[in-house]
């Protein structure tokens, strides 16, 4: 059993060690982001991946060898980080989403998040230990038995989670995402003046001056020659519009400057206007506890990981991601799409709701991990991760799946114990500046 105040001292060490510089540099967002914590146990899991991982780290685990501990990961898969996305070829898809934490790790690192946050989940709408078991027990099972079926090349997987191959809740969501516009988006965030749109001044958007604006344009076209369907010879032209800041003030985001650009559609119609983000890449959480100097060659900078890393980690990712720099600042850039929709697990709470929910997510995260790899456009991860992964796994399924349920028991009241310190930690001042 942790002492108490070790474990204060801990959480306090980490989270400073974490976001300590910028805490320094917002201290205003750092206490938005913390309260947001302090609200529920789940919401101090979301944004505390940094105790995650310095509690994983150094944890021998049998289903990790040389492969299977350099595997794409998502890096914060938790249960809230899943929703919907359009895909390249203008398929609606559910799947992960937030590439901010992912890298090159251990499989089991993903897994074992993704069954702490169902065990949160499950606590907070009081369902049972056996009943949160046998969830992760469906989720182990799906994983396994999707990724199975990729490695064999067979019929048997789903692959996409789309309105083909999903029904109930999912497909649910995919189909009220079907039902959003780019004309309710602009609407939202624009307005039209002297026969044209601009970006709508609201809470959290703020004008930029001249200089800045041309460092951010000049910024967008560095970013147009990461683009995969970029042809330097048939080069395409986008009008920027209007270019609006905005202050990150999600748990993930606290305080991180961002920048919006409005663009041109394709027509002179006012309908397709596009808007995309543009904002710091931020260094992965897990990436402090994986020492592969061949990883951390890899990237140029945060920007150019997360962006490689949503390539690498969704098939036919959004056509707009890319990468760019900012001041010398490595910039993620990607679409503010109308189509994304996030689960709202609220709305989930039937036990065959659940369990259908969280076996699709299982099936998820296999498509997710072998996306990228030998047989995929990047050369970090050069053998199959699906073979890898079930040649691990089938030394003990039984064993594999039971490790997760304990994991998920241990860990999600490992979690809910943390919230109450934090809480006390931070409503006490125990966090320096803030």
């Amino acid at each position: 059993m942790v002492d108490s105040q070790q474990r204060a001292d801990q959480l306090v060490d980490v989270l400073v060690t974490e976001f300590g510089e910028l805490m320094a540099q917002d201290p205003a967002a750092f206490r938005r982001k913390f309260r947001k914590m302090a609200a529920t146990p789940f919401a101090f899991y979301r944004g505390s991946a940094c105790v995650y991982y310095a509690d994983l780290n150094g944890v021998a685990d049998p289903f990790l060898d040389e492969r299977t501990s350099g595997v794409w990961i998502h890096g914060d898969l938790h249960a809230e980080n899943f929703g919907t996305y359009l895909n390249s070829e203008g398929v609606l898809v559910f799947n992960v989403n937030d590439f901010d934490e992912a890298y090159v790790g251990p499989f089991i690192w993903d897994l074992k998040r993704f069954a702490a946050s169902v065990a949160l989940i499950g606590y907070a709408k009081a369902l049972s230990d056996t009943v949160i078991g046998d969830l992760v027990a469906g989720y182990a099972r799906t994983y396994v038995s999707e990724l199975r079926a990729i490695a064999a090349g067979g019929e048997e997987a789903i692959g996409s989670l789309t309105l083909d191959t999903t029904d109930g809740v999912l497909r649910d969501v995919l189909q009220r995402a079907r039902l959003n516009t780019r004309v309710a988006l602009l609407d939202e965030q624009t307005v039209i003046e002297d026969y044209d749109r601009r970006f709508a001044m609201s809470d959290g958007v703020y004008l930029v001056d001249p200089a800045t604006r041309a460092e951010v344009e000049a910024a967008f076209e560095a970013y147009l020659p990461t683009l995969p369907s970029w042809d330097g010879s048939r080069s395409p032209q986008y009008s920027i519009k209007d270019v609006v800041m905005r202050k990150g003030v999600g748990i993930g985001s606290a305080g991180l400057p961002s920048y919006n650009v409005l663009l041109e559609g394709h027509t002179q119609a006012l309908e397709n206007d596009v808007i995309i983000y543009m904002k710091q890449g931020q260094t992965p959480a897990v990436s402090r506890w994986i020492t592969d100097p061949k990883v951390k060659a890899y990237f140029k900078h945060q920007g150019h990981r997360t962006s490689e890393s949503q390539r690498a980690l969704q098939a036919h990712a959004d056509a707009w991601a890319g990468y760019t720099e900012l001041r010398g600042v490595g910039q993620v850039v990607a679409e503010v799409s109308p189509y994304a929709a996030d689960l709202d697990w609220s709305d989930v709470n039937e036990l065959p709701d659940l369990t259908s929910v969280v076996n699709y997510l299982g099936r998820a995260t296999a498509r997710m991990h072998s996306v990228a790899d030998d047989e995929s456009s990047h050369d970090l991860v050069n053998f199959s991760t699906e073979e890898a992964i079930v040649a691990a796994i089938s030394r003990d399924e039984d064993g594999f799946v039971d490790a997760l349920v304990d994991f998920a028991h241990s860990y999600g009241a490992r979690a809910r114990a943390d919230h109450q310190i934090f809480v006390d930690l931070f409503r006490n001042g125990k966090f320096p500046g803030l």
